[in-house]
Order: structure tokens, then C-alpha cells, then sequence
């Protein structure tokens, strides 16, 4: 479910960064993309995940370490009307407060670190979203990279440092997104601990069973994906406009030209 994952996220970052404040195409862009990247971070709890694999060693013993924290706290915060698992995956890291702590920890990091924070933060985001959308991200990303370069202002720098507060948010929202995705599978996701719901401190919330679909099959590759992926495209600055003006361009007759049909 990677792939959708990073799209999801992309599309949430698009939507979201008008509301926060980020204003210009430049800003947006780099506010979607940590947002599509981060979208990934959570199934670092999951070994197998390409999160877990990015880089070699390093993310897999973070991946271990955080499988043994997600472990030790679910021992921990479980009621007795929860289920008997190792608590590992879909746990810890997939909870609103897993996304809030780490947007409150990216938004101070950056704050403090500047520009060169911002650009670590983003180039991170698009290692997570290249591991699951396919090596094809690397030309693409370096094509968006000197566009960005060559069309933002000429304070490149004092563009990076306005939007370092709102990473976070992007981040955050990143890491929702994923939780969001995840509840509408079969298993289910416990983002709201530690709300009590039925009984449960880690109640899998998920949709009635007609609309719960399954990684990877054809739901998502055929209808979800396809469907984000045009979102992705229509949510861009200025592309929706641009769709717009040439469809009635093109299919929608001129008003002077309409009073003088018969």
C-alpha cells in the first residue's frame, strides 16, 4: 500500500497547505512533498516496509527499535478487552499522537535549524516516497528540484525559512494520512489511543465491512490509485484553473458567438 500512501499524502499536502498559510506554488510543493513522504514513516514498525529498507542498516535498526518501543508501550496501555498481539505494527507509530509528537519535534527542528533543516526534512520525505513509488521519482524529483531552483524568487533561502514552522504540519498530516488509509482496510487502524472505544484502548477503527478493501488488490490498484493520482495532478496551484479555462475553450462556444446562432 506504499504507493497509495505517498499519493494520499501528496494530495493531503496540496489540499492542506492553502489553509495553513503556504502561499506561494514554490512553498506548496515543498510542503506536499514532505507531506507524500511522510505519508510512509509510520510502517517503519513493519520490517519488510520500504521505510524499514531506505537506508540499509541505519532505518533498520531504528525499524527495530521502534517495533521494541511500540511493543513495550502496548504491554503497557492494553485493557483487558484488547487483543492478544505483539503490538509491533499498526500500533505506536500509527496513532494521532505518534503524528502530533513527531510534527511538534519536525516544527521545532526546523525553526531552530533554518533553511538547511527544511531542505533535510524535504529531501528525506522524498527518499520515503521514492522507495515506494519506484525509482522513476529520481528523474522526476530532479526535474521539480531545478524548476524550483530556477522559478522560485530570488530569496531562495528566506522561502525555505518561511514555510520551516509548517513542515511540521506537514509532517504530521503525513502520518495521519497513513492512519486514514490504513482504517479502511480489513485489519483496521487504532489511531484514536487512547480514546476508549467498546471497551477497547487500541480499537481498530475501520468502515462496515462493505467498504473495508485489501492491500493491494484490486480496489486499490484499480480504483483508489487512479483516482488519487488525477487528484494529485488537479490539486497542484494553477493546474485546475488551467484545466478549466481550456475545456470551456475548447467545448464551450463564446458568448457572442451563442446570441447569434438561429
Amino acid at each position: 500500500m506504499g504507493r497509495t500512501h505517498a499519493l494520499t499524502g501528496w494530495c493531503a499536502g496540496l489540499a492542506l497547505a492553502p489553509a495553513v498559510g503556504v502561499g506561494s506554488v514554490h512553498q506548496a510543493v515543498v510542503f506536499a512533498a514532505t507531506t507524500a513522504g511522510f505519508a510512509l514513516l509510520p510502517d517503519l514498525d513493519h520490517p519488510g516496509a520500504s521505510a524499514s529498507r531506505l537506508l540499509g542498516w541505519l532505518t533498520g535498526a531504528l525499524s527495530w527499535v521502534l517495533r521494541r518501543v511500540s511493543a513495550a508501550f502496548y504491554a503497557l496501555t492494553k485493557g483487558p478487552r484488547d487483543e492478544k498481539v505483539t503490538g509491533k505494527h499498526r500500533h505506536l507509530s500509527h496513532t494521532v499522537l505518534f503524528a502530533a509528537g513527531l510534527g511538534a519535534l519536525t516544527s521545532w527542528g526546523t525553526t531552530a535549524g533554518g533553511p538547511w533543516a527544511v531542505v533535510g526534512v524535504v529531501i528525506f520525505g522524498l527518499m520515503l516516497a521514492e522507495g515506494a513509488l519506484g525509482d522513476w521519482l529520481l528523474p522526476v524529483s530532479g526535474a521539480a528540484v531545478a524548476w524550483w531552483f530556477f522559478t522560485a524568487p530570488p530569496d531562495r533561502t528566506g522561502e525555505l525559512a518561511a514555510i520551516s514552522g509548517w513542515l511540521g504540519i506537514a509532517v504530521a498530516a503525513g502520518c495521519f494520512v497513513h492512519c486514514l488509509g490504513d482504517a479502511l482496510t480489513e485489519a483496521g487502524c487504532p489511531f484514536l489511543f487512547p480514546v476508549p472505544i467498546a471497551g477497547e484502548t487500541w480499537y481498530e477503527l475501520r468502515p462496515p465491512k462493505p467498504l473495508r478493501f485489501r492491500t493491494g488488490k484490486k480496489v486499490e490498484k484499480r480504483l483508489i490509485f487512479p483516482v488519487f493520482a488525477l487528484l494529485g495532478v488537479l490539486l497542484v496551484p494553477g493546474v485546475w484553473g488551467y484545466a478549466v479555462s481550456t475545456f470551456d475553450r475548447l467545448f464551450i462556444p463564446p458568448t457572442s458567438q451563442q446570441a447569434t446562432t438561429p
